[in-house]
């Protein structure tokens, strides 16, 4: 398999890692599902509004994975199989961590947990420091858990469906209507001008000197590449051609799939759109290094592809989080 720029220079995109099979066979097995819960070996993973409980050692993050037996009630989803393990997620209310280490449960950040201590975390915080694994079981335990607590009702007559194939669709048992996950693409893109200097931008809701990349949701009937140049042209007024693609990755907040490209702008000239972006502005290398280092612009953090596109223009990772 070719590795992408960024793959080659940076590393996998770190939402992308999943190296789970996700046994599209399985789902339509209700009696193997059953014995695969039943199954002594089976995991589960316990999430909760985007969040699961997690433990670090050292610089070691894990995700905290229940036998069934130990996992609380709640709706089933089926992840996949992994080196003969099977793996589910369960949407319920997090264990709390009294009941598996003795201690009274506190709310903590990660880094102020004592080691193997269980903290509940998010995909934004823990999803780059996951191994492979883990990462790919928490996003798509979270995308999951997203799309159903918004979909419960049948769109065509109002009655409450019912999650059937493991989760992976919802099914009206008034109509007989079947509802599938919804994953919604949208494009994110670096933009370069003639001089190699990278366009960054900040919204409306963002606070002074928190600066990204552009990006915008793919319309209906539209090209990718053609949803590159109207966003671009959108937001901040400048023509863009040669779009090329980075890689994609998963942002179940809630249910986007976010799809990388580089493009060169034709223009300089800014005129904005001010609902949309407060400010954009034009950096070289250098330009970037000494605003980060003086703390006036701060950058997505690691586990985006925004991230990821700007530290491919750069050429090496940067320090500075949101």
């Amino acid at each position: 398999m070719t590795m992408s720029i960024g793959e080659q220079l940076l590393g996998p995109l770190l939402l992308a890692r999943g190296t789970i099979d996700r046994s599209a066979l399985l789902r339509n097995d209700a009696a193997g599902l059953e014995r695969a819960w039943a199954d002594p070996a089976t995991r589960v993973m316990v999430v909760s509004q985007g969040h699961t409980l997690v433990t670090r050692s050292g610089s070691d993050v894990e995700a905290v994975l229940f036998a069934t037996a130990d996992a609380p009630d709640g709706e089933r989803f089926l992840l996949g199989v992994s080196d003969g393990v099977t793996y589910f997620a369960v949407v319920a209310d997090l264990p709390d961590t009294a009941d598996l280490n003795g201690r009274v449960t506190v709310p903590m950040r990660l880094d102020d947990a004592p080691e193997g201590r269980p903290v509940a975390a998010g995909l934004r915080q823990v999803g780059g420091l996951l191994g492979d694994r883990d990462a790919g079981l928490l996003v798509y335990a979270v995308a999951l858990e997203a799309w159903h607590s918004t979909h419960r009702f049948c769109p065509q007559c109002g009655t409450l469906t019912e999650a059937r194939q493991g989760g992976h669709v919802r099914v009206c048992p008034a109509d007989g209507s079947q509802h599938f996950p919804r994953v919604d693409p949208a494009v994110i893109m670096l933009i370069r001008d003639q001089d190699d200097r990278c366009l960054l931008a900040r919204g409306p809701q963002w606070p002074e000197g928190r600066l990204s990349v552009l990006a915008g949701f793919v319309e209906p009937g539209e090209s990718l590449e053609h949803a590159v140049a109207r966003e671009v042209a959108e937001e901040v007024g400048v023509p863009v051609v040669n779009a090329r693609y980075l890689g994609s990755q998963p942002w179940p907040f809630p249910r986007s799939l976010m799809l990388g490209f580089f493009a060169d702008a034709v223009s300089t000239e800014f005129v904005l759109d001010e609902e949309e972006i407060a400010e954009a502005r034009w950096f070289s290398r250098e330009e970037l290094a000494a605003a980060l280092e003086s703390g006036e612009v701060r950058l997505p953090p690691p586990v985006s592809i925004a991230r990821r596109l700007i530290e491919t223009w750069y050429g090496r990772h940067l320090d500075g989080d949101w």
